[in-house]
């Protein structure tokens, strides 16, 4: 009996519950009707809005693959003699080729400066810029992209091509300055094994011989499994029976 008595009472429940409801929507009517189209306006301004960010995604990424095919684009003189040229653009000259890539990287940059594609087109329009010749604008733009520290793997390109930049243009100080910031630095995303032949290379050929032989030791104890130790191990044991016959 009383198992029923419960039952019931569990049931009277769900019925008042479902009556309060009923009678709750019957007399809020309008706001019932407000609410579900605000809730409708949302979804289709969601889905709008997704499927408006994956279009521009998409347009920028394909204006970046367009550009990148330029900046590897082949030039007919570097070209074996007899060799068929691949499918796409061949241009006369490296100039032509970069300052054509320069432009179109400039614009998907312009277009998308907010997306991946566009911040990635800033850092390659920099290295047309270094190819080009045109140093002082390429560092001023590896320069800026190196100090925004919200994307770490473009920041670190850029951090690593003004090295290069510096060392292309006979600035030894600064590129070995660079280098061993950039050796010493765990947040550096690159390969930190690469960065260590770059400075021992560049000590080498500005005849700072004991402190090549250094770097190239550095880059053996610190990553023996690297795919540069056995040149550097070379290098390291080559500098040293170098400097053997001064020493005697």
């Amino acid at each position: 009996m009383k198992r029923e008595l419960r039952r019931q009472i569990k049931q009277d429940e769900l019925v008042t519950t479902f009556q309060q409801a009923s009678r709750w929507t019957t007399t809020h009517e309008s706001q019932v009707k407000v609410t579900a189209a605000v809730v409708a306006v949302v979804a289709v301004a969601t889905f709008g809005l997704t499927s408006y960010r994956n279009h521009r995604r998409g347009e920028a990424e394909a204006a970046f693959s367009a550009a990148l095919d330029t900046f590897h684009s082949p030039v007919s003189t570097e070209l074996p003699e007899g060799f068929e040229p691949p499918p796409g653009p061949v241009f006369a000259t490296a100039a032509e080729k970069y300052r054509k890539a320069a432009g179109e990287f400039d614009e998907v940059a312009r277009k998308f400066g907010s997306l991946e594609a566009g911040r990635r087109s800033r850092y390659y329009a920099a290295l047309c810029r270094v190819e080009l010749g045109e140093h002082d604008t390429a560092e001023k733009s590896l320069s800026a992209i190196a100090a925004e520290r919200g994307d770490a793997l473009e920041s670190s390109l850029a951090r690593l091509a003004l090295a290069d930049l510096h060392r292309r243009r006979g600035q030894v100080d600064k590129a070995v300055e660079d280098y061993r910031r950039l050796s010493d630095d765990s947040s550096f995303v690159l390969p930190r094994d690469h960065v260590l032949l770059e400075l021992a290379a560049t000590l080498e050929e500005a005849k700072r011989l004991a402190e090549a032989g250094a770097a190239y030791r550095r880059l053996v104890e610190e990553f023996p499994s690297s795919v540069y130790a056995p040149e550097a191990r070379q290098r390291a044991d080559h500098l040293k029976d170098a400097a053997a016959p001064a020493q005697g």
